[in-house]
């Protein structure tokens, strides 16, 4: 592919919607927005390729949650809840509080770090950890209450992982635009992980100026439920950067293959 390798990897049995030996639970409301189906039905299975000292593995499993991989085999699951989940137990899980589709009071009991982007709006969550070769830190932001009940501050945390001399972002239920201090906080971003629905996140035109403010030079979305909604944010996208579609859920990112220009990379998913 132009510009980056992609890795088709993963001995990863496809990956999953359901906690690990639980029963089906019903769709959230939030996620019924002509949802095409879980990558876990659709997807190949790939052949595990092992990671470069520079290199990060970035695998879509659906909705807001990627599974990162770090050349020394440290793997966090984002935005980890009841309904999504990679197939594997990850090291490193985080959480974002605006629905249950992005948390759960369940975590495996193999999970080492449980990492919840909210402590209650007193004062906001504060983590910087460090497992391995990964280092893990969170910027605080607000969210709209659900019941339309106003803001509740500091409910999302933008997750930041450092691995191989990268930087990822991941901007979570994301609800406003990012004010000078968040942007100082969050500092340099190589890869922005971007829920793009434009309504239960940050409208359109709203994510389009926090892209352009993070100046991340490659653009992942995610949290798109149907391709009528991803497509929507694609064509807005291409009147400012290039656009690629994979054929395959993962890629592998070092710096010396980051795009020379801007470029939104879609992986199939939902």
């Amino acid at each position: 592919m132009r510009g980056f390798a992609i890795a088709l990897l993963l001995a990863l049995p496809g990956t999953g919607a359901l906690a690990q030996g639980a029963a089906p639970a019903p769709a959230k409301p939030e996620m019924q927005e002509n949802c095409p189906g879980l990558i876990s039905q659709r997807s190949p299975v790939f052949r595990h390729v092992a990671l470069q000292r520079d290199e990060a593995r970035l695998t879509y499993v659906g909705h807001s949650t990627f599974l990162i991989e770090s050349p020394r085999l440290v793997r966090i699951g984002t935005d980890y809840n009841d309904y999504v989940r990679p197939t594997i137990v990850p090291d490193i899980v985080t959480m974002n509080h605006a629905h249950s589709t992005h948390y759960t009071d369940r975590p495996d009991p193999g999970i080492k770090h449980v990492l919840r982007g909210w402590a209650g709006e007193e004062k906001p969550a504060r983590i910087d950890i460090q497992e391995k070769d990964v280092r893990v830190r969170n910027v605080p932001t607000n969210i709209r209450r659900w019941d339309g009940g106003g803001t509740e501050r500091h409910g999302n945390s933008i997750f930041i992982f450092e691995i191989a001399a990268l930087c990822i972002a991941h901007l979570g239920h994301l609800h406003h635009t990012l004010n000078q201090q968040q942007l100082n906080e969050i500092g340099r971003v190589d890869v922005v992980l971007v829920p793009v629905d434009g309504s239960y996140t940050l409208d359109m035109e709203g994510m389009v100026e926090v892209l352009k403010s993070l100046k991340a030079p490659l653009m992942i979305p995610m949290h798109y439920f149907s391709s009528y909604t991803l497509d929507r944010f694609v064509q807005r996208i291409k009147q400012d950067w290039d656009v690629e579609i994979s054929a395959v859920p993962s890629v592998v990112v070092s710096k010396s293959s980051l795009p020379q220009k801007p470029k939104l990379l879609v992986l199939p998913g939902h």
